[in-house]
C-alpha cells in the first residue's frame, strides 16, 4: 500500500504515510530495524513510482477523508526503506504541497552530504534526521551502512542543511543496550546534534521486534541519563518509546496524567508529589505503580526521577 492512513503520531498529530520506496530497499541494516534486514542495499537513487502516481493517490485518499470528517495535520513521507533513494523526492514534494497541507520526511540522513538530495528535502516543512551515534565506529555498529557511506560527510551534510531549512527540523536517536547508550557515546551524540539546533530531539528504544535479536532496549535508569545528557546540551528532548494514548495532556485522571506526562520525559519527584497532592491522592497511590511495574525509580544527579516503565518485548530469532 503506497497511501496508508491518517494514522495517529505523536510527532505529527494526523498523518497521512505516503510509501515512495518498495519495501527494505535501503542505504543501512540497522540492528534494531522492525522490518528486519535490509533486503536489497544501495546509495543510487532512482525512480520507483511516478511521482504523478502518487500525488493522485495522495489527492484520492485526503478526499476520502474530508469525506469522512477525518482531519489530516501532515503528509508524511515513509516508507518501507529510505525515502530519499526516490530521485523524484523533490517532485512528489512539489506536488504535495498544492494541497495545501503540510509535508513531512523522515530520513536516516545517509544522503544528505548530496547537494540534490538536501534540495528535495528543503521543500518539505518537516523533516526528521536520524543521529544514532555521533562517532563512526559506534554508527557503523548499530546502523550497519554501506561500506561505501563517508560518516564525516554525513555529518557535514546534515550541519549544511540545518543552516539551510527553514522548516521544522527534528532529530531521532534510538538507544540500544551496550551499542550506543553509555554516558561517553551520549555526551558525544549529544555534543553534535547540539549544533544542528533542533525543534526537537527525540530518544528512541526498540519496542518491537528487531532485525538482530539481541539489540534490546536500554534500561530505564540508562533511558532516565540519556534524557538528562541530551537535556543538559540544550536540547528540547522528548521520548519516543512507543507508547500510546494522551502523552503529556491533561486529562483530570491524576494517575493517566502521571503515565502520560513520564512516557514523554522523567519527572522529578517533587513534581510527581504536588501533581498527586494538588489531585487529592496520596503517596501510595505512586507506590503502587512502582510495584506494579508502570514506573520505574532513577536517579540522576541529587534528584530522584520518576520514568514510565516500558514493556519489554518478547524478541525472537528471525
Amino acid at each position: 500500500m503506497k497511501i496508508f492512513g491518517p494514522v495517529p503520531s505523536r510527532r505529527l498529530g494526523r498523518s497521512l504515510g505516503i510509501n515512495n520506496i518498495p519495501p527494505k530497499i535501503c542505504t543501512l541494516s540497522c540492528v534494531y530495524c522492525q522490518l528486519g534486514r535490509s533486503l536489497k542495499m544501495t546509495s543510487e537513487r532512482q525512480r520507483f513510482f511516478l511521482p504523478e502516481e502518487l500525488k493522485k493517490e495522495t489527492r484520492a485518499k485526503i478526499e476520502e477523508s474530508q469525506a469522512k470528517n477525518e482531519h489530516i495535520d501532515y503528509l508524511t513521507v515513509v516508507p518501507d526503506g529510505e525515502p530519499t533513494l526516490d530521485i523524484h523526492l523533490g517532485q512528489l514534494l512539489e506536488g504535495l504541497n498544492t494541497t495545501g497541507i503540510k509535508t513531512a520526511v523522515i530520513t536516516n540522513s545517509t544522503l544528505i552530504d548530496r547537494d540534490d538530495v538536501r534540495a528535495d528535502l528543503l521543500k518539505a516543512s518537516w523533516v526528521s534526521v536520524k543521529v544514532d551515534a555521533a562517532a563512526e565506529a559506534v554508527w557503523r555498529n548499530v546502523d550497519r551502512p554501506l561500506k561505501s557511506l563517508d560518516y564525516e560527510g554525513i555529518k557535514e551534510g546534515l550541519l549544511l542543511f540545518s543552516r539551510e531549512f527553514t522548516g521544522t527540523l527534528a532529530t531521532e536517536t534510538m538507544l540500544v543496550q551496550e551499542v550506543n547508550d553509555s554516558s561517553e557515546h551520549l555526551r558525544e551524540t549529544a555534543a553534535f546534534i547540539a549544533l544542528l539546533k533542533p525543534s526537537i530531539s527525540y530518544l528512541s528504544i526498540p519496542t518491537r521486534p528487531p532485525a538482530e535479536s539481541w539489540a534490546i532496549p536500554p534500561d530505564e535508569p540508562v533511558i532516565n541519563e540519556a534524557f538528562h545528557i541530551f537535556s543538559e546540551a540544550g536540547l528540547p528532548c522528548e521520548y519516543l518509546i512507543g507508547y500510546e494514548g494522551n502523552q503529556f495532556s491533561r486529562t483530570g485522571d491524576a494517575i493517566q496524567d502521571l503515565l502520560s506526562i513520564t512516557s514523554v520525559h522523567p519527572m522529578r519527584e517533587d513534581a510527581v508529589r504536588h501533581l498527586i497532592t494538588e489531585s487529592g491522592l496520596e503517596w501510595d497511590s505512586v507506590e503502587t505503580l512502582v510495584r506494579r511495574g508502570m514506573l520505574t525509580q532513577a536517579v540522576y544527579g541529587d534528584h530522584t526521577f520518576f520514568v514510565r516503565s516500558f514493556k519489554k518485548p518478547s524478541f525472537t530469532e528471525k
